[in-house]
């Protein structure tokens, strides 16, 4: 069998080596080429432009002058696997490793002058069917996964100051997000934009819930509480949530359930409620009987095994892990981790690739997408397993 630990540390070098740096499934409108052209200006021309470079298999980013960046999520969730790697070893290197990165996700938040309260973007401009979303505006995702990777290193490092800084990014989601539109409440994913989507919305709000509590918001609380009722209504009787509310959103994916169901946990964890225990148990036993197969893959859609994919390899084995505990979720992890091995890894690049299709392998590497996400589904494995209260759960 694979040594789990030591692939997820010649994973980190291999992610350390590129200074956390990378290409990205959606970063095809960063090409200068394509910038320099009139089409850069049509709604349409970005939208088949950005899903042209979400799925060739071919890397044509080079050529195009699409420049290696860091993205502020990727490097939020190298930070938070470093505390992961702290936490189960105690070696100085990877707290040291953290702190470096800590500053320099600070000085990525999005104008400080507009905003005001601190929220984060991506590194590349994003057309979608609906907005189009410019280079450095916020989204409430980047903004969730960069807070709570900041926090951890304040309370990692007792540095009550960027706890605070983390925590004040509530205000944010707050002001900007919150949305009440048609008798339903909810936080958008970007401001201004109208699109209720519940693995953004559930986020918000469990950092809100979360940040509420913290600092003795009740208001933010009572907010949290209200979004979180919407898509707790939303779930079907089979336990499933669709992506969204747009006609275009009607789909069923595991890690964006995934997502759903680590939130609910965080908001039931923060607030101390059983109020949604019952979505929450009938939300997990959906994924786990519809996504996880008897072998290890994980289902990338409710309809659909391929395309295999990291991103839902390492969303897995969190949701797994923070919803489900026990023997059962620890045996399941491990045996999806080994099955992704098998199937994903690079053994002689010490990466993982993006997408392995039925008849065809997408080996471009993302940092932001794929190895940043590995490496935090490894560290998060190995912490949980490491730990003496969860030996026998």
């Amino acid at each position: 069998m694979t040594d789990l630990i030591a692939l997820n540390g010649r994973l980190l070098a291999s992610i350390k080596a590129d200074d956390y740096a990378g290409h990205d499934p959606f970063d095809f409108l960063n090409s200068r080429l394509f910038q320099a052209t009139p089409l850069n200006q049509n709604r349409i021309a970005r939208l088949v432009w950005l899903q042209l470079g979400k799925h060739l298999p071919i890397n044509l980013r080079p050529l195009l002058q699409v420049p290696k960046m860091r993205n502020p999520k990727g490097i939020a969730l190298c930070l938070a696997g470093l505390l992961q790697d702290f936490r189960r070893t105690s070696r100085p290197e990877f707290l040291d490793e953290a702190k470096r990165l800590g500053p320099w996700l600070i000085s990525q938040r999005s104008d400080p002058e507009f905003w005001q309260s601190p929220c984060w973007g991506y590194h590349f401009d994003w057309q979608a069917r609906a907005f189009h979303v410019p280079a450095g505006k916020p989204n409430i995702i980047t903004t969730c996964y960069v807070a709570r990777a900041l926090y951890a290193l304040g309370q990692q490092t007792a540095d009550s100051r960027l706890m605070e800084l983390a925590l004040s990014s509530a205000r944010f989601m707050a002001d900007h997000l919150y949305t009440e539109r048609d008798g339903q409440a909810f936080y958008a994913y970007i401001p201004g934009e109208t699109a209720f989507v519940h693995n953004a919305s559930l986020w918000g709000a469990a950092w809100c819930a979360f940040a509420g509590h913290q600092t003795g918001r009740v208001d933010l609380v009572d907010q949290a509480m209200r979004v979180t009722r919407e898509t707790v209504s939303a779930q079907s009787a089979d336990g499933s949530w669709v992506y969204g509310t747009r006609k275009h959103h009607q789909f069923v994916d595991s890690f964006h359930t995934g997502f759903n169901l680590e939130a609910l946990c965080l908001i039931r964890d923060v607030t101390r409620s059983v109020e949604f225990d019952d979505c929450i148990r009938r939300g997990y036993d959906y994924y786990v009987s519809t996504f996880i197969t008897s072998t290890g893959d994980i289902n990338y859609y409710k309809t659909s095994t391929y395309p295999l994919d990291m991103h839902s390899v390492a969303q897995a084995v969190i949701t797994l892990l923070t919803t489900g505990n026990g023997p059962t979720a620890r045996e399941q992890s491990t045996l999806i981790l080994s099955r992704a091995i098998e199937c994903l890894y690079q053994p002689a690049r010490n990466r993982f690739v993006y997408q392995k299709h039925r008849w065809l392998t997408n080996r471009i590497n993302y940092t932001r997408w794929t190895q940043a996400w590995a490496y935090y589904a490894l560290a998060f494995y190995h912490r949980y397993c490491a730990e003496p209260s969860n030996a026998t759960n």
